[in-house]
């Protein structure tokens, strides 16, 4: 196990699953700084040897927390023999499979750090990534796109195996990087944001402290795990309680609908589309949702309309907020408040300290729109290798998470909008400067401006502005984007303009496209709207 020094949280772990609830959590936040990693794997692989920790639906495996333990050590062995040593870089490129967890842990037993990316990513995309990174090991599932790379191996093929093991593990210290996840910029650069061992482990103290995670808690992961909420919601915070987790290769409303049914699912969570999904199928009359303790939306906001028709079936729903700079688990609406106020993200949890400020840094009054900054033990370390642009985003200790929101009397927090050009299609995060930016590699393309509208089904979409020298169709820009940018930041409308509208600086007017954009029909002036 690695070694600690400074305080051990699994001392306060164990008195909340104990049933005994901490009463004062601001102590306990203080009680984390110099905590260390704890590697829990192993400590219930002794404690509750034959307890279900991953049921594996891809494959039809069931793992106990010794069966899962003994395949993360298994790796160990595996990524020792590749070279991979104290803070060297494993690029994991999948879907959704056991070997995100596994090789999560096995790399945390070496301190260093796994990167799982999008599979979803262009060739360009990945390359570029990995340039930055300089792994010691890629991994994927069979001829992955990067099968041709001198340091790629098969997921499924046999290799490295260590004769007599490893020597004894490192030390992993509270500032550790234990995992990178990419997000991309707004100026289309991708950004690895560094999850320190602290980090993480505040966002599994306070999740589970704050009752929302029970130890004979059934939960599903099928969220990616290249985005924060994969590994952290709730997958690490229910592991290291004990719990039990159903993992699926993707999302499948049916699927979701039936473990509730069949396998006893206790909480959820997803993205609103995905709650949509859910709604939208019919097995959803059919279902029997008395097991479930609650819903948790995140990542977007959710439909007022959405989280009505959830409760008039009798179904807790509630709202979190987080994101990956700060870990997902931020905010939380507790169950109680839910109907009363079913559009807010709720209240900052015990580990987040929360600032709502106007453009010169000073607190904004009640229902007063402003910016939101951040701060505590969950503010991740910095972007890998681009320390300046994290710099950028921090203000007297605080970070800068470029979202509006405000705060109603009774300390409710709603977020009403972005900063920046940012928006949220099905989950995932778009920024118009990265689309724009490969847009703009199409020669009869002259101007691009890309904004979000809104979409029944994703929430939202692209709309593209563009000038050029002749006429495009929505189906030709896809195909022409297709080898070069993730499918999700392809724009669902085109309007072709002779010009685009500028400021007093010769700058394009933004707002005024946004606003021509709420104006559209998505018919009138849509070349192509799919």
């Amino acid at each position: 196990m690695p070694h600690f020094r400074g305080r051990r949280i699994l001392s306060s772990l164990e008195r909340v699953v104990s049933g005994t609830i901490l009463a004062d959590l601001d102590s306990v936040n203080n009680g984390l700084e110099g905590t260390m990693w704890h590697d829990f794997i192993r400590q219930y692989a002794q404690e509750r040897p034959d307890h279900p920790a991953i049921i594996d639906r891809s494959t039809g495996h069931r793992y106990a927390y010794l069966d899962l333990d003994r395949e993360v050590q298994r790796w160990v062995g595996r990524l020792f023999a590749q070279g991979v040593r104290r803070g060297e870089r494993v690029v994991l490129i999948a879907v959704n499979r056991l070997e995100h967890v596994t090789l999560f842990f096995a790399c945390a037993r070496l301190g260093a750090i796994l990167v799982p990316l999008n599979p979803r990513l262009a060739a360009p995309e990945w390359m570029a990534i990995v340039e930055q990174l300089q792994p010691v090991c890629l991994l994927g599932a069979g001829d992955g796109p990067l099968a041709g790379q001198a340091d790629y191996r098969d997921l499924d093929a046999e290799w490295g195996a260590v004769p007599g093991g490893v020597p004894i593990e490192p030390v992993v210290e509270t500032d550790d990087v234990l995992l990178i996840l990419y997000t991309s910029g707004s100026t289309g650069q991708p950004k690895g944001v560094m999850c320190h061992a602290g980090m993480l482990m505040a966002n599994m103290h306070y999740t589970v402290a704050a009752d929302v995670l029970r130890q004979d808690d059934i939960s599903i992961v099928n969220t990616p795990f290249f985005h924060t909420g994969g590994y952290n919601v709730f997958c690490l915070p229910l592991l290291s309680i004990g719990g039990t987790l159903i993992l699926h290769p993707k999302f499948d409303a049916g699927g979701v609908l039936r473990e509730i049914r069949e396998a006893g699912v206790t909480v959820f969570w997803g993205v609103p589309t995905l709650f949509q999904m859910m709604f939208d199928h019919p097995d959803f009359a059919r279902t029997d949702f008395s097991r479930i303790r609650f819903f948790l939306s995140g990542g977007a906001p959710l439909g007022l309309g959405l989280i009505q028709g959830y409760h008039a079936q009798g179904i807790p729903f509630k709202q979190g907020f987080g994101l990956s700079e700060v870990g997902p688990n931020c905010f939380l609406l507790e169950t109680s408040d839910a109907i009363d106020h079913p559009d807010s993200i709720g209240r900052p949890m015990a580990h987040s300290q929360v600032k709502v400020v106007d453009e010169a840094g000073q607190p904004v009054g009640v229902n007063a729109v402003g910016r939101m900054w951040m701060a505590g033990p969950h503010v991740c370390k910095g972007y890998w290798q681009n320390q300046a642009l994290f710099a950028d985003s921090m203000q007297n200790g605080y970070f800068c998470t470029g979202d509006l929101v405000r705060v109603d009397a009774e300390g409710f927090y709603y977020v009403v909008g972005r900063q920046k050009e940012m928006y949220i299609s099905g989950g995932e995060n778009v920024y118009p400067g990265e689309v724009e930016k490969v847009l703009m590699q199409q020669a009869d393309l002259t101007q691009v401006v890309v904004v979000g509208v809104g979409d029944a089904k994703w929430g939202e979409v692209g709309l593209a502005f563009y000038v050029g020298s002749r006429t495009f169709t929505l189906s030709e820009v896809r195909s022409w984007l297709d080898p070069r940018l993730s499918r999700y930041k392809h724009p669902h409308h085109l309007v072709r303009l002779p010009a685009m509208p500028l400021l007093a600086n010769g700058k394009v007017d933004r707002p005024a496209l946004q606003a021509m954009a709420q104006r559209l029909s998505l018919g009138e002036g849509v070349v192509d709207h799919g």
